[in-house]
C-alpha cells in the first residue's frame, strides 16, 4: 500500500497524491474495499452495501493507464463513488432495495450515472435504502437495517442511509443519495456529513427510481464541502430527459468551486426559524450543539435574525408534502417503461408478489388508493404555492440570504422506531435548495462513545447554491465539526 493516509481523505488531496505518482486509483480501491469487508458485514456490521462493484479494480487499472498517458481524465478521475440503489446502473443491479427487483439490471445508466462516469468517477458500491426510499430509518427486503456507526443501537437516518453510514466510515470518497422529503438531509445529519439538496431542476431524475417527481432530487453526501461541491458540478445541469431541468439553464455557475470562500459568512444576514426548535426536554441534545454553531456563524462575519413567525413542518408534512399522493402514479411510470426481462411493471405487481418488506406496506396501501389530479392533491400544490411565497417573503422582509435550524428536533432515532420531527419537509415542498453541515453532537453514552450526530440545515432561495456553499464551507472551516465514528476506526 502506499504511504498516502486514505482515511477521511478528501478528493483534492487524492489528485494531487495521483498526479504526484504517491498513490494509484488501484490503492484507493483496494483500501476502500479492506474497510467493507473489515466492518460492513463483519465488526460492527453496519449492512449499508448491497452491492460491490465486481469490476471496481479492473476500472481502477484502466484509469491508472490513462492518468499515466494523458493525466486526469475528469474532475472525479478514479474516485471512488458509493451511489444509493434507486440510481440505475447498466452493469449492475437496481434494486431500490426491494426483492420484487432483485437481480435487474437496467438497460443503460441514470443520466447522473453516466455523468460521474465520464468525469472518471468509480461507482464502488451501491448502497441500502429505505425500501422505495419510502420514510427514514433505512431497512429494506433486500438487505434489512442499515445501523449508524456512531451508534450502533440507532438509524443511519435515510432514506439515503446506507450512503450516509458508508460514508462515514470511509466506504468511498464521494456519495450518492436521493431525496423526497429528508433523503440527502437525514442521513448527512445522523452521520456527520455534509448533504446537497439541490434547487428542483439543477440536477436530472432520470433513471432515478422515482417516489415524487414534484419533489425528488438528487445530491451528494459526502464528509467534506469542498467534495459535496466538485460532485454538484459534475451532476448538475440540463438533460432533455428530464424536463424539469430546463429551468436550470443560465442559473449554473462555471464552477461551484469558486464559493468555496473561507471568509464566506462575512456580511451575510441569517434568518433563524425558531419554530423548527422543539420546546422540550427531548430536544435539549439538538438544541445545544445547534445553538453553538449558529453562535458560530455570528462569530465568523454573519448577523443573525430571529424568526418568529411560525412554519410548522409537522403540518407541511401531512398536508402540503404530496409524496405518498405522486408515489403510485409516478413509480409506475418507471417500473412500467422496464424491459420485458424485469421482474415488475408495476406498484401492483410488487404488492401482489410480497416481495417487499412488511415495514412499508401501510404507506404503500396507502399511496395505493391516492393519485395526482384529485382535488385533495390539488389543494396541497395550492399550500405548496403558498409555502413557497412564504419563505420567500419572510427572506425578503428580513433582507436574508438564507435560513437557518436543526434537520431534526430530535436524535436519529433507534432501530425499530420511526424518525420524528424531521424539518427537511421544507425544502421539499418548495423545491428551495438546502445544505446540511455537521452542528456537533449528542452527550457521549455507552452506545454513542462520541455522541449521536447532529445536522444544522441551511437554505436558500432557489438557485442560490453559491449562497448556500459560501455559508456552508466558511462554517465547516471555521467549526471543524466532523469527527470519525469509533466503530469503524482506520485498519
Amino acid at each position: 500500500m502506499s504511504s498516502f493516509k486514505c482515511f477521511e481523505t478528501t478528493i483534492a488531496q487524492v489528485h494531487e497524491a495521483m498526479l504526484a505518482g504517491k498513490l494509484t486509483c488501484r490503492q484507493l480501491v483496494e483500501y476502500y474495499l479492506k474497510r467493507i469487508e473489515a466492518y460492513d458485514q463483519k465488526g460492527p456490521a453496519l449492512n449499508s452495501i448491497i452491492l460491490v462493484n465486481p469490476k471496481a479494480l479492473e476500472e481502477a487499472d484502466a484509469l491508472d493507464a490513462a492518468l499515466k498517458e494523458k493525466g486526469l481524465t475528469g474532475a472525479l478521475h478514479g474516485i471512488p463513488i458509493i451511489l444509493k440503489d434507486n440510481v440505475d446502473t447498466y452493469d449492475m443491479a437496481t434494486t431500490a432495495g426491494s426483492l420484487s427487483l432483485k437481480g435487474f439490471v437496467p438497460e443503460d445508466d441514470a443520466y447522473i450515472t453516466r455523468k460521474l462516469r465520464e468525469a472518471g468517477a468509480i461507482i464502488l458500491a451501491k448502497s441500502n435504502l429505505h425500501e422505495f426510499a419510502i420514510w427514514g430509518e433505512t431497512i429494506s427486503s433486500i438487505l434489512g437495517q442499515t445501523l449508524n456507526p456512531y451508534d450502533l443501537t440507532r438509524t443511519p437516518g435515510g432514506s439515503s442511509g446506507g450512503t450516509g453510514a458508508a460514508m462515514a466510515a470511509n466506504f468511498g470518497l464521494a456519495g450518492i443519495g436521493t431525496d423526497t422529503i429528508n433523503s440527502i438531509r437525514s442521513p448527512s445529519s445522523a452521520n456527520s456529513l455534509v448533504g446537497i439538496r439541490p434547487t428542483i431542476g439543477l440536477v436530472s431524475r432520470d433513471g432515478i427510481v422515482p417516489y415524487s417527481f414534484t419533489q425528488d432530487t438528487a445530491g451528494p453526501i459526502c464528509r467534506t464541502v469542498a467534495d459535496a461541491v466538485a460532485v454538484l458540478d459534475v451532476i448538475a445541469g440540463y438533460d432533455k430527459a428530464d424536463d424539469e431541468t430546463a429551468w436550470c439553464c443560465g442559473k449554473i455557475p462555471k464552477t461551484y468551486k469558486a464559493f468555496l470562500n473561507k471568509d464566506g459568512l462575512k456580511g451575510k444576514r441569517i434568518g433563524i426559524l425558531e419554530s423548527f426548535f422543539g420546546k422540550d426536554e427531548v430536544h435539549k441534545e439538538v438544541n445545544k450543539p445547534v445553538r453553538e454553531s449558529i453562535e458560530m456563524l455570528k462569530e465568523n462575519g454573519a448577523e443573525l435574525i430571529s424568526i418568529t413567525e411560525e412554519i410548522n413542518s409537522g403540518w407541511l408534512t401531512s398536508s402540503v408534502s404530496v409524496h405518498l399522493d405522486d408515489l403510485k402514479d409516478h413509480l409506475n411510470i418507471y417500473l412500467k417503461a422496464l424491459p420485458d426481462y424485469a421482474p415488475v411493471h408495476s406498484v401492483e405487481e410488487v404488492m401482489a408478489s410480497g416481495k417487499y418488506h412488511p415495514g412499508i406496506k401501510e404507506n404503500m396501501e396507502k399511496a395505493m388508493a391516492l393519485s395526482v389530479g384529485t382535488p385533495e392533491y390539488n389543494q396541497k400544490l395550492v399550500l405548496r404555492a403558498q409555502t413557497q411565497t412564504k419563505v420567500m417573503k419572510l427572506m425578503a422582509d428580513y433582507e436574508l440570504d438564507a435560513i437557518v435550524y436543526p434537520h431534526q428536533q430530535q436524535l436519529v432515532c433507534k432501530t425499530g422506531g420511526s424518525q420524528q420531527q424531521r424539518n427537511g419537509v421544507l425544502c421539499s415542498v418548495t423545491g428551495f435548495p438546502s445544505i446540511a453541515v455537521p452542528a456537533g453532537f449528542s452527550t457521549p453514552s455507552a452506545d454513542a462513545p462520541i455522541g449521536v450526530p447532529v445536522g444544522m440545515e441551511i437554505i436558500g432561495r432557489p438557485w442560490s447554491e453559491p449562497v448556500l456553499i459560501e455559508i456552508a464551507y466558511a462554517f465547516e472551516q471555521a467549526s471543524q465539526l466532523r469527527r470519525i465514528p469509533a466503530s469503524t476506526p482506520e485498519l
